[in-house]
């Protein structure tokens, strides 16, 4: 695994939905999601090799936006330890609330 994405959408509903079509199209790991103001704005991170990340990030923004709004989004290829760090912490708490 050398990049993440990040997809960043409105809804819950809409995130669940880019999140399945990003994990069914592409070869990406789900690494963790956060949810802001309610539910409301909601982050998914994946983890694969660069090419699939990126398939993955541009299925989910088409998904999301088809629902609801995608709000941003970003691939990142060999993100930097620190990157990979808080994202670990992240995915700890997502793991620790289910």
């Amino acid at each position: 695994m050398n990049a993440i994405g990040i997809v960043e959408v409105v809804g819950v509903v809409a995130s669940v939905e880019a999140l399945d079509s990003m994990t069914k199209t592409s070869n990406v790991k789900f690494k963790t999601m956060e949810k802001k103001l309610g539910g409301r704005l909601v982050t998914i991170v994946v983890e694969g090799f660069v090419e699939d990340v990126q398939a993955a990030v541009e299925v989910g923004t088409r998904t999301a936006d088809s629902i609801t709004k995608c709000v941003a989004h970003a691939v990142i290829p060999r993100p930097h330890e620190e990157v990979m760090a808080l994202l670990d912490r992240s995915s700890l708490k997502f793991n620790k609330a289910r």
